[in-house]
C-alpha cells in the first residue's frame, strides 16, 4: 500500500458512523476533522484527496465524483438542520445563517423560494441561537449546535428542514457525501469506505456513548438520533433527491447545473 489517502471528514455526530472505522486504519486513511464548509475548502484546494463535503459543493468542479452507496441523508425529520423563528415562516423577512455547511444554507434558500414563496435577507452569523434571533426573524442552525439547542426556552418554533424537503418533494435529502476528483480512488478504496460504513453502523451504541461522555440521557438521545433520523445509504431515491436539489440550486444561481456521477 502506498501513501495514505488524505481525507477531510466532518466533525459532527451525524457523520461519525461513516468515520468511526477509518480511525483504526491510519496506514490507509489520513483523516482530518473539520466543519463541513472547511472540508469542502480543503478538497477544492487539493489539500485532501477525498472529503465528506456538503452536497452543494459537488457543483464546484466538473471532475468531482461521489462514492456510491454512502451519504449523510434523511427522509423526513433530520433534527439537526432547522430554522428557528417566532413568526409564521411566510412572514419571515430576514434569516441568520449558520454557515458551517453550505448545503444547509442552499437548502434554506431553495425552501424559501420553492416552498414558502419568500425572499428574505440572509445574514451570516456565528451559531448562537439567542443572538441570531435577536438580529433576524429566523435562524438556521445545523449539526451539534442544532442538536443541543434549547429553543423552547427562547419561545421559538423549530422547523425541521429535512422534513420540509420531503414534504415538498417526496424524496430524501442528501446533506453530505464522500466526494473526490476523478481517479482519486481505486475500486478497493471504494469498497473499504463501504465496509467502514457498515462497521460504523454496527457501532452506533459505542459512538453514542463516545458523544455522551458519561451522560446517559445524552447517550440515549444520540443513539436514537443516529438510528431514527440520519440515514446513511445513498441509493436511487437519494440520488434522485440530490439531483433535484442540485437542479434547484443551479436555478437559483448557486452553481452550474450538472449530473450526479459516481466512482
Amino acid at each position: 500500500m502506498g501513501s495514505p489517502i488524505r481525507i477531510g471528514a466532518v466533525v459532527y455526530l451525524n457523520a461519525r458512523p461513516l468515520t468511526w472505522a477509518l480511525d483504526w486504519s491510519p496506514a490507509r486513511w489520513l483523516v482530518r476533522y473539520d466543519v463541513p464548509s472547511v472540508c469542502a475548502e480543503l478538497l477544492h484546494r487539493g489539500d485532501v484527496d477525498l472529503g465528506l463535503i456538503p452536497s452543494i459543493d459537488y457543483l464546484q468542479r466538473p471532475d468531482y465524483r461521489l462514492v456510491p452507496g454512502i451519504g449523510v441523508c434523511s427522509r423526513g425529520d433530520i433534527a439537526t438542520v432547522a430554522l428557528y423563528t417566532r413568526k409564521d415562516v411566510r412572514d419571515v423577512r430576514s434569516v441568520a445563517l449558520d454557515t458551517s455547511s453550505r448545503t444547509s444554507v442552499a437548502l434554506t434558500r431553495v425552501l424559501c423560494a420553492k416552498r414558502y414563496g419568500i425572499d428574505p435577507a440572509f445574514v451570516a452569523h456565528a451559531p448562537d441561537l439567542a443572538a441570531m434571533v435577536e438580529q433576524c426573524d429566523a435562524a438556521l442552525l445545523i449539526g451539534d449546535p442544532a442538536f443541543d439547542a434549547d429553543h423552547p426556552s427562547l419561545g421559538l418554533r423549530k422547523i425541521d428542514l429535512g422534513a420540509e424537503w420531503t414534504i415538498m418533494t417526496g424524496l430524501p435529502f442528501v446533506y453530505a457525501a464522500w466526494t473526490g476528483r476523478t481517479g482519486a480512488l481505486q475500486p478497493g478504496d471504494v469498497e473499504a469506505l463501504q465496509r467502514a460504513q457498515r462497521e460504523g453502523l454496527a457501532a452506533i451504541d459505542a459512538i453514542a456513548a463516545e458523544y455522551g461522555g458519561g451522560n446517559d440521557g445524552v447517550t440515549r438521545r444520540a443513539a436514537r438520533y443516529l438510528r431514527d433520523n440520519v440515514k446513511y445509504s445513498l441509493g436511487p431515491d437519494e440520488a434522485a433527491g440530490l439531483q433535484l436539489f442540485l437542479d434547484y440550486a443551479a436555478e437559483l444561481g448557486l452553481g452550474q447545473r450538472r449530473k450526479v456521477e459516481f466512482y
